[in-house]
């Protein structure tokens, strides 16, 4: 038998000192010859799960101390101490859902824990799920009124997510904030986090130079200031991405992406360091572990509006058409800011009127994104689009005249309402809505063609149909159709060679940007010389 209250003893002694490495090797000591002692499994889990969040260590233990904290429960069986302290780690290695079940059974063996009740809305914080959170954050302060200065800053920061929706939550944020502070030198959890922020501190100096040397565009001597830094805490998290960023700079992006990952090794629920390694994977144009990684991340937040977007955006461009409109539709639901989500509807609407050809939903889109922001002229001119597909005309019209209520100097209101007018038959209200749409912008190359097409076909004003191409080629040198329409009208007065040059022109240009079906340049040429 050992003598377990000095062991102990000398165990604390070397931990507190920082010799954690040390009382880790003690406690073994002790084990190998008192196996069955649950006190000293206990005590080595808490020690891998101390060394584990030691910023100046390199090395990850959370395995080993769930490993230690299972085997002291096997003598206590009912000790909810022991049940937490398996979940706090499984929280610190990313499972969530496992460590949500145990913090549960902790509360069974003792309902008035509250340190599992705070655990538990930390948990659902991660989750996103904040009506949760703020339910177990109350329940956490419940059982410890006086000295719960973690859970009154963790209810603050929850109400200050929806401050911006209700003054009352604003109110209540500040509150606790001021509970927070009143109740920090009674709690022991609190005071460490703040020695722990304290070790933070030493790094700011460092944190700051990186950051000059990136503004300066100094990404290698960055790159070397965050590496040296990582030498000396290799747990410390931020220093990963930070170099990531430095790398992503210079385009070293295998590099990047194994800072992004070292960081996520080391911390599975860090927000940042997904989203970084995300973002390095879309610039890359690597598609397919963007989309993984964004499905990683919404396992662990679900309620993000933005990923499920970015989401929908990766999966539209592969082709996923499906899928890009379901995220879309999640990144709605979850509704953060109006003008944001009026976005997000516009670009849904696109979908479904672009890939989908569903033009109901394309229009109900729009209208969604109208009700939200409908100062955006952008909204008008999709909406106003989706009925002419609908080849419900006016209501198109009735859009764009509301647009220009708005917006009455907007060119591309007008052109399109020269469109619609000129389709009606109504030549001389199209020419007046084209003219509005030359005056207003002087390079509309479109309104020049269109209105060339309605002189050349509609009127029979060649020249003035000529003048028209002309100067919407001279706005577009790139515009194949007024390159065609222009040779068009120069085919009427005979030149002949000079059409054919015209016609070979827009189909070069047309091999490029595809405005039109290429049988109808070759059938053209070959009318020419028949």
């Amino acid at each position: 038998m050992i003598d377990t209250k000095d062991l102990t003893k000398k165990i604390q002694k070397e931990s507190n000192s920082g010799n954690v490495k040390t009382a880790i090797e003690l406690c073994q000591l002790g084990l190998q010859k008192e196996p069955t002692n649950a006190d000293l499994h206990l005590r080595l889990g808490d020690l891998y799960l101390k060394w584990h969040l030691d910023i100046f260590n390199s090395h990850q233990y959370i395995d080993e101390a769930i490993t230690e904290y299972q085997r002291a429960l096997e003598t206590y069986i009912d000790s909810a101490e022991i049940y937490f302290k398996i979940g706090r780690a499984l929280f610190y290695k990313g499972d969530l859902d496992k460590c949500i079940n145990y913090l549960m059974t902790a509360l069974e063996k003792d309902k008035k824990y509250d340190k599992a009740y705070l655990l538990l809305a930390e948990s659902y914080t991660k989750k996103t799920r904040f009506t949760e959170a703020i339910e177990y954050a109350k329940s956490a302060i419940k059982y410890k009124s006086f000295s719960n200065s973690c859970a009154h800053y963790l209810l603050a920061n929850l109400y200050g997510l929806r401050a911006e929706r209700s003054f009352s939550y604003k109110l209540k944020s500040y509150l606790e904030s001021l509970l927070s502070i009143l109740t920090l030198p009674f709690d022991s959890l609190a005071i460490s986090n703040v020695f722990k922020m304290i070790k933070y501190f030493q790094f700011i100096p460092i944190l700051i130079k990186g950051f000059l040397k990136e503004q300066a565009s100094d990404y290698v001597e960055a790159i070397e200031i965050y590496s040296s830094a990582l030498e000396k805490a290799p747990g410390f998290i931020p220093l990963y991405y930070l170099l990531g960023d430095a790398y992503r700079s210079v385009g070293q992006y295998d590099e990047a992406v194994m800072e992004y990952k070292m960081a996520i090794w080391l911390d599975s629920l860090n927000i940042a360091a997904y989203r970084h390694l995300c973002q390095v994977y879309e610039e890359q144009g690597d598609y397919d572990n963007a989309i993984e990684m964004y499905k990683k991340l919404i396992e662990i937040t679900p309620n993000i509006p933005d990923v499920h977007s970015n989401l929908a955006n990766i999966l539209y461009v592969k082709g996923d058409i499906e899928g890009a409109i379901s995220h879309f539709q999640t990144a709605i639901t979850l509704n953060p800011k109006k003008q944001w989500t009026s976005v997000i509807n516009q670009t849904l609407g696109y979908v479904f009127q672009m890939s989908k050809n569903d033009i109901n939903s394309a229009i109900s889109a729009y209208q969604g994104a109208y009700l939200l922001t409908p100062e955006d002229i952008d909204i008008y001119i999709n909406l106003g689009s989706a009925f002419y597909d609908k080849d419900d005309v006016e209501n198109a019209l009735v859009v764009y005249r509301n647009a220009l209520e708005l917006n009455p100097k907007n060119s591309q209101i007008h052109c399109n309402l020269g469109f619609l007018y000129w389709g009606k038959g109504d030549i001389d209200e199209a020419i007046k809505e084209y003219n509005y749409a030359i005056e207003y912008n002087p390079n509309y190359d479109i309104a020049y063609n269109n209105l060339g097409v309605i002189y050349l076909d509609d009127l029979g004003r060649v020249s003035k149909a000529i003048d028209l191409f002309k100067k919407s080629i001279e706005c577009n040198p790139n515009y194949a159709l007024a390159y065609f329409n222009l040779a068009r009208a120069i085919t009427i007065t005979g030149d002949k060679i000079e059409a054919a040059k015209l016609y070979q022109t827009a189909q070069d240009i047309n091999k490029v940007t595809n405005e039109m079906d290429p049988q109808e340049i070759i059938d053209k040429i070959n009318d020419l010389f028949e």
